[in-house]
C-alpha cells in the first residue's frame, strides 16, 4: 500500500485485539489486490442501547488505481441482533474484499486481447512460486523471465501451480519490467489439464536455474 491505513476510532476504545483484528483484515485485502493505494478505516459507535442491530459503525473506503474509489459500510440497522464490534469488523471487511474481487475480474477481462488466439500463442512453464507470498515467475521459450501475481491466475487457480505447470499468459510492462497480466494453466507436471489436444510445451534452456 502507498499510503500507510489510517484507522480513526469515535467513541469507541481502541484495544490490542481490535488493532490487531483491523491490520490483519487489512492484510488480507492486499492478498486480494496488491496495487491498493489508500486505505481508511472509520469505527464508531452510534447508539449505546439500539433497539436492533448493533451499536457499531465501520466504513472502509480505499482507492486503487487507475481512478477507483471503493467504499464498504458496515451499519447498525442493518442486523437485527446485537452484533459486538469484532463481528461488524469482519463484516466490512468481507465486503469490502468483495468488491476488490470483482474489481479485479473486471480488470482482468478489459486487459484479455481481443483474439484469444493471439494470447495462446504465448507459452511459459513457472520456474519459481512463493505460494506464502503470492506471486512467482514464468519462463518462455526463448528464456526470458516473467513475473506474475496470484491475482493474474485464471479462475483463481493460483495454488494449483506448480514448478514445471505448463501456461498460456498475456503480460504488460509494469514498473519494474514486463509482468503477466493473465495465466492460464495448460499442463501441470505429467498430467494433462483439461480437453487441450496440445502436446506439453518443451522446457526452455536452463529454466530449471
Amino acid at each position: 500500500m502507498k499510503v500507510p491505513p489510517e484507522i480513526t476510532y469515535r467513541n469507541v476504545e481502541k484495544t490490542n485485539a481490535i488493532d490487531h483484528l483491523i491490520h490483519e483484515k487489512i492484510a488480507k485485502l492486499e492478498n486480494v489486490c496488491d496495487r491498493i493505494n489508500s486505505c481508511h478505516i472509520s469505527i464508531e459507535k452510534v447508539h449505546d442501547r439500539p433497539r436492533s442491530g448493533s451499536p457499531y459503525r465501520v466504513r472502509i473506503d480505499m482507492t486503487v488505481p487507475p481512478g477507483h474509489e471503493l467504499v464498504a459500510e458496515r451499519n447498525p440497522a442493518e442486523s437485527n441482533q446485537y452484533d459486538p464490534l469484532d463481528a461488524v469488523i469482519r463484516e466490512a471487511f468481507n465486503a469490502a474484499r468483495q468488491q476488490l474481487v470483482k474489481l479485479n475480474e473486471r480488470q482482468h477481462e478489459s486487459q484479455r486481447p481481443q483474439h484469444q488466439e493471439e494470447a495462446e500463442e504465448t507459452k511459459a512453464l513457472v520456474t519459481k512460486l512463493f505460494k506464502d507470498r503470492g506471486y512467482g515467475f514464468l519462463k518462455t521459450l526463448d528464456g526470458h523471465e516473467i513475473y506474475f501475481h496470484r491475482n493474474s491466475v485464471l479462475h483463481h487457480n493460483f495454488d494449483r501451480l506448480e514448478i514445471g505447470t505448463a501456461v498460456h499468459f498475456s503480460f504488460v510492462e509494469g514498473e519494474e519490467g514486463p509482468q503477466a497480466s493473465t495465466v492460464k494453466i495448460v499442463d501441470k507436471p505429467g498430467v494433462r489439464a483439461g480437453k487441450s489436444e496440445q502436446t506439453m510445451i518443451e522446457p526452455p534452456l536452463g529454466w530449471r536455474e
